[in-house]
């Protein structure tokens, strides 16, 4: 097929993929979905849903019969796969139609949908299902085009799609998803049988085709041609939200604001659970957050339901005057603190005026959205991926707001209509279903040293418990190869080095706009130089005092400040070595520094207590597999002590201690998380990880 040129949406079909599926048409169902959410002007991740009809033999009769496959509950159309949709039999599902009882009965409705299935490893069908399945096309798609949404949230958007696309296109007015939606889609095509598609009213479009590439080219042409409209009103006013009402920082600055104060909105955020936090600075951003209409539209809230789910129904504006000072968080605060209270309060209002006799109860009051004039927006949620969704979500309600404002007027949704949606007793039970949260969900760690061996390790476990990690080293290719072993939105990188203050208050600042904040500070970097005190150098003395003292100085206390400002406490962990403890041979440079970073945990855990602050120390011996500190003249060192050769250092470590263990990296590891974990009630105190070295017994 021919390639097409769009100038607001990707044309990203590639024959060459297509004919590689040879005709299957749930594969090209899926590969369709898979493009059209990978871009963000067409939908947002979890946004939209997409169908396809085939013929399949049914089990029970052997006989032909039509089976929809459909995104499944809590999906994403773009990193779809066949385990994330529903089968069911077309037939069953229109067959409903004879047992519906009207807008009461739709949660009953969403039951009755397992009845309807064909496919027994299908994923739970969403409440869209019907929404497809009373359509007779053969492939549909469900999207939330920004460009779209703008004309539906339009106060005249009927009037606006009839202009734009004549009498090809329907229109149904504002109606929650649900069977009932459904049978509006069906009506307004067995009034309108030429139509290509859908708009509906404050939430977005559907479109259709014979083939998976006539349904994509349809949803492709029909948003250019929304968009094309959009951006010709747009030159034609000359300016959008009334122009810019103030400027914005320069980037350097923009970005040391938001770091820097990123753990105190943190921290007002976490009132009620503790919150993982984005940042962006995108044009839209400030193109909206500087403008003349911000007051009128930000207290407006959001039309399509896809986005106030996600970001609530409207965002909290900073005054920027309440933030000229950061060096004086506590000045910050006090002037932040009334802003927060009354959205607090606001959202409370919000739910009293509307629950209803079986609303769930209110959920978090904080605000999810927060927009800062000349900086840019923050947003908080539970994990990193949902904050971040929950950003690119209001960047699409800024875009819906521009277009709506530029073609006519913008409207939002009824605050009624909007909590029905929000509270809505089916979204309570998807809820109900999350998983459970990890014991380190929520949680962000620092850790130096983090690129490789024991720092890698720690990396590794805390990750798996839930936390965010913040990998720092002193090469960026490390850190790039370590990030490569997480998840998108689990981890961080940046450049460290523990003994210049600028470094470190850099790596916390990258932490904070990364994640929000820090909770967890590991200081795991290290080097070891094992020899005699005549042969100990003033150069071996002081850099072993810098990385390994001076660093972890450095690290508490910077960690120690954001931690205040957040006001929930933290942790640091100190990995010391049993060198600390025994007067081994050797070792006067490595010990004594050792021994320092031991004592000051000490000094730090009485300090820092009264702000739930704990501060202990872990203590490995011994690792030699996979640490990087055995790379080299440290073990070539500790192997001439010990009047052994290298490849006997293992078994020489192994043996010595009590249970005659070889300690690995992981070990250390589990030490930590411990800690941080586990013992939430234990300061100033030593964990040895060295299989039971007697004479570095603690007491």
């Amino acid at each position: 097929m021919q390639t097409r040129t769009f100038e607001y949406v990707d044309y990203l079909w590639d024959d060459a993929k297509v004919a590689s599926l040879k005709g299957d048409e749930v594969g090209l169902f899926l590969y369709r979905s898979n493009i059209l959410g990978s871009d963000l002007r067409i939908t947002n991740y979890g946004g939209g849903n997409t169908s396809c009809k085939t013929f399949e033999k049914d089990p029970l009769t052997n006989e032909e019969v039509e089976v929809m496959w459909i995104k499944g509950s809590g999906g994403d159309i773009g990193t779809l796969t066949k385990a994330g949709i529903a089968g069911l039999y077309t037939e069953r599902l229109r067959n409903l139609k004879n047992v519906y009882q009207g807008l009461s009965d739709e949660d009953r409705m969403v039951g009755l949908f397992n009845h309807c299935i064909y496919d027994l490893e299908s994923r739970a069908p969403s409440i869209d299902t019907p929404l497809h399945g009373l359509l007779p096309f053969k492939h549909i798609d469900h999207l939330h085009p920004d460009a779209l949404i703008a004309i539906a949230a339009a106060k005249d958007g009927e009037a606006i799609t009839k202009e734009i696309w004549g009498d090809t296109m329907g229109w149904v007015p504002w109606q929650r998803p649900g069977f009932d939606l459904g049978l509006q889609l069906e009506k307004c095509l067995e009034k309108n049988p030429g139509i290509r598609g859908i708009v509906l009213g404050s939430h977005g479009l559907f479109t259709w085709g014979d083939t998976s590439y006539e349904c994509y080219m349809n949803s492709l042409e029909v948003i250019e041609m929304a968009s094309d409209y959009i951006q010709q009103k747009i030159t034609a006013n000359g300016t959008v939200f009334g122009g810019p009402k103030i400027e914005s920082l320069p980037k350097e600055k923009r970005l040391k604001k938001a770091g820097r104060l990123m753990p105190l909105l943190r921290g007002l955020c976490s009132s009620d659970n503790r919150m993982i936090g984005h940042f962006t600075d995108a044009p839209e951003v400030l193109q909206f957050s500087n403008s003349h209409d911000l007051e009128r539209l930000a207290p407006m809230g959001t039309s399509c339901p896809d986005h106030f789910l996600r970001t609530k129904i409207q965002p909290l504006v900073i005054n920027p005057e309440d933030i000229q000072d950061l060096t004086a968080p506590e000045e910050v605060l006090k002037k932040l603190n009334p802003a927060f209270e009354a959205y607090r309060q606001a959202y409370a209002d919000y739910y009293e005026n509307c629950k209803r006799a079986n609303s769930p109860a209110m959920r978090d009051p904080n605000p999810v959205i927060i927009l800062y004039p000349g900086v840019g927006m923050f947003s908080f949620a539970k994990n990193k991926q949902t904050a971040r969704v929950a950003s690119e979500f209001y960047i699409n309600a800024m875009n819906v707001m521009r277009g709506a404002e530029a073609i006519s007027e913008y409207t939002a949704l009824p605050r009624q209509e909007a909590f029905d949606i929000e509270y809505w007793l089916l979204e309570e039970a998807k809820l109900q279903r999350m998983p459970a949260e990890k014991p380190l969900s929520r949680r962000v760690a620092l850790i130096t040293g983090g690129a490789g061996g024991i720092g890698k390790a720690i990396a590794d476990k805390l990750i798996a418990e839930g936390a965010n990690v913040v990998v720092t080293d002193l090469k960026e290719t490390d850190i790039e190869t370590a990030l490569s072993d997480y998840q998108k939105d689990k981890a961080a990188g940046v450049i460290c080095n523990v003994t210049q203050a600028t470094s470190v208050a850099m790596a916390f600042e990258q932490a904070c706009l990364a994640f929000g904040g820090v909770d967890i500070v590991v200081h795991s970097a290290g080097l070891a130089i094992s020899k005699p005190l005549s042969e100990t150098t003033e150069e071996d003395w002081s850099l072993l005092q810098e990385v390994l003292v001076k660093g972890q100085f450095l690290l508490t206390k910077t960690g120690a400040e954001i931690m205040k400002k957040q006001g929930f406490g933290g942790d640091m962990i100190h990995i010391a070595s049993k060198n600390g403890l025994v007067s081994g041979p050797n070792n006067i440079a490595y010990g004594t520094a050792k021994a320092a970073q031991q004592h000051m945990t000490r000094l730090a855990a009485a300090e820092l207590g009264n702000a739930g602050i704990r501060v202990n120390t872990v203590n490995p011996d011994g690792v030699i597999v996979g640490s990087k500190i055995w790379e080299g003249k440290w073990a070539e060192g500790r192997a001439k002590a010990y009047g052994i050769s290298v490849e006997e250092l293992p078994a020489h470590y192994a043996k010595r201690n009590l249970l005659n263990e070889i300690i690995l990296p992981a070990d250390i590891a589990n030490g930590v998380f411990a800690l941080v974990g586990i013992l939430d009630k234990s300061t100033g105190n030593t964990i040895n990880v060295d299989g039971g070295m007697a004479n570095a017994f603690v007491r």
